[in-house]
């Protein structure tokens, strides 16, 4: 079913961004679920920001890897490959064009963030049924692991586990807002007690959190989203003590790394149930601030925030992005759209009629 053309958006950026883009060799995707989007951010050959935005779904977690992107979406996780050769442009400027090619059909259990392990499989982090999963060929997903605290699956979004972080290309740490073990009893538990689980030993870093999220792995050490307090946050794996390296004026979402710099995604926080009480909005007051939309590139290694990205309108909401390394101006098709009948691309090289 073709979804309602989005209402007006406004976007702005830093006045570095196309330069730092250009000089980092990177472009970036990032999603909106709340209408259901996937963007692609990128530079023109003549040095303009290129922004490219095609419809998903609620659009989650993105993952990339050379050449291709999957995405996690309401009921299916698909998988977007490059079309064009190393010297292929598409409408002149687009070094990368990303065209739907599988969509796996998991169910609606609130697909959060999406990644590949080293031998291809797809895991992802099942937030209904709070545990990790990789798909099935027969059911919707199969179960790879679970908190020690969930006494067992059922579709109750317990603790609300909502990242993953990946090392040597396997899962390494999860967040969860809560310990909880009963239907949605994180939602009374968002101010402390968010955790982030080491899943190779089931051991808990730390507990100190408010609504955690985004756990990576950069560089052999550990970072993740304070979101709750609205923090870019790098935790010590033996003792879980916490450094704040940054505050970003909004609901944090979504972490993505390209060499000492971090990609965050900030939403507005709603003014009702999940985002009130939070000591964000008090730090937010104590600022003087106004709550963003958008992205922040930071330096790490100082904790300024160097560029940005505001998204300002019917979008308030993000929720994950990814760096594209060597790509500089990347483009999608959206499942919805004509392109979707008419791009046809194939390989020029005739296969055997039965395997070797």
């Amino acid at each position: 079913m073709s979804m309602p053309p989005p209402l007006p958006t406004a976007l702005s950026v830093s006045r570095g961004l196309a330069g730092w883009m250009l000089q980092n060799r990177c472009s970036l995707a990032f999603t909106s679920y709340q209408t259901g989007q996937l963007f692609l951010v990128g530079t023109t050959p003549a040095g303009v920001v290129s922004f490219h935005q095609q419809n998903f779904q609620r659009a989650m977690g993105v993952h990339a890897r050379p050449g291709r992107l999957y995405l996690g979406a309401l009921h299916q996780i698909w998988r977007l490959e490059n079309v064009l050769g190393p010297a292929q442009l598409a409408n002149d400027h687009h070094d990368r064009l990303f065209v739907p090619r599988n969509a796996q059909t998991v169910g609606d259990v609130d697909i959060h963030e999406v990644a590949v392990d080293r031998g291809g499989r797809l895991v992802f982090v099942n937030t209904k049924y709070s545990c990790l999963a990789t798909v099935s060929p027969v059911h919707g997903f199969q179960p790879l692991w679970k908190p020690s605290f969930i006494s067992r699956l059922a579709p109750e979004d317990r603790c609300h586990l909502n990242g993953l972080a990946m090392e040597d290309e396997a899962p390494a740490y999860v967040s969860a807002v809560s310990r909880s073990d009963v239907l949605t009893g994180w939602r009374s538990r968002r101010h402390e007690g968010g955790v982030v689980i080491d899943v190779r030993t089931d051991r808990i870093v730390t507990d100190q959190l408010s609504m955690p999220h985004s756990p990576r792995i950069h560089d052999g050490q550990l970072w993740a989203l304070d979101s709750g307090r609205g923090y870019l946050i790098r935790i010590d794996r033996q003792t879980g003590a916490t450094e704040n390296v940054a505050f970003c004026p909004g609901f944090l979402r979504g972490l993505a790394f390209h060499g000492p710099f971090a990609m965050v995604t900030v939403s507005l926080p709603r003014h009702e149930g999940t985002f009130t009480g939070l000591d964000l909005a008090d730090t937010l007051s104590a600022k003087d601030s106004d709550p963003w939309c958008g992205v922040f590139i930071i330096d790490t290694r100082t904790g300024d925030t160097v560029e940005w990205i505001r998204l300002e309108g019917a979008i308030t909401e993000l929720f994950d992005i990814a760096a594209l390394p060597g790509v500089a101006c990347p483009m999608a098709v959206g499942i919805d759209s004509p392109d979707m009948q008419t791009m046809i691309t194939f390989d020029p090289e005739f296969g055997p009629l039965a395997p070797a």
